[in-house]
């Protein structure tokens, strides 16, 4: 890292307590790389705020793929939005159940459009949103 600022925080012991407890489960080697990622989150957080700024997410969905015309509606959506959404992943997970994960990038308001689509689509049984960053304005 370039050019490394140091600065001083003041924060109630108990809270410090929680929050060292906190790294050391996640496996930080520090606190300056867990703040580090907060920050980075709440900026992830800003940027999804603005509805036209460039974004990336994996929409991720569980269905039974007997649901009639189930598989064939989520490939349709898909494919109405190939500018968007860059790839797919598909999983068997036994024999009625497969899971699906679909990377969009776009405009976050558009992102989360397609997104709500694809959860909302009759028969999934569970659809999640995971927004990150194209990491542009990461530093």
């Amino acid at each position: 890292m370039a050019d490394l600022t140091r600065f001083g925080i003041s924060i109630d012991e108990s809270l410090l307590g929680q929050f060292d407890e906190m790294i050391n489960q996640k496996g930080y080697v520090n606190r300056s790389e867990a703040i580090r990622d907060l920050i980075r989150g709440a900026l992830v957080e800003e940027e999804w705020a603005d509805d036209n700024q460039q974004t990336v997410a994996t929409v991720t969905l569980v269905f039974d793929h007997h649901t009639r015309d189930l598989s064939d509606k989520l490939t349709e959506h898909q494919h109405s939005h190939h500018e968007e959404i860059i790839s797919t992943l598909h999983v068997h997970l036994d024999h009625h159940h497969c899971l699906e994960v679909v990377v969009i990038k776009g405009p976050a308001s558009r992102v989360k459009r397609i997104a709500d689509e694809l959860i909302g689509t009759k028969g999934v049984k569970h659809g999640k949103l995971v927004a990150t960053t194209t990491g542009r304005n990461l530093r």
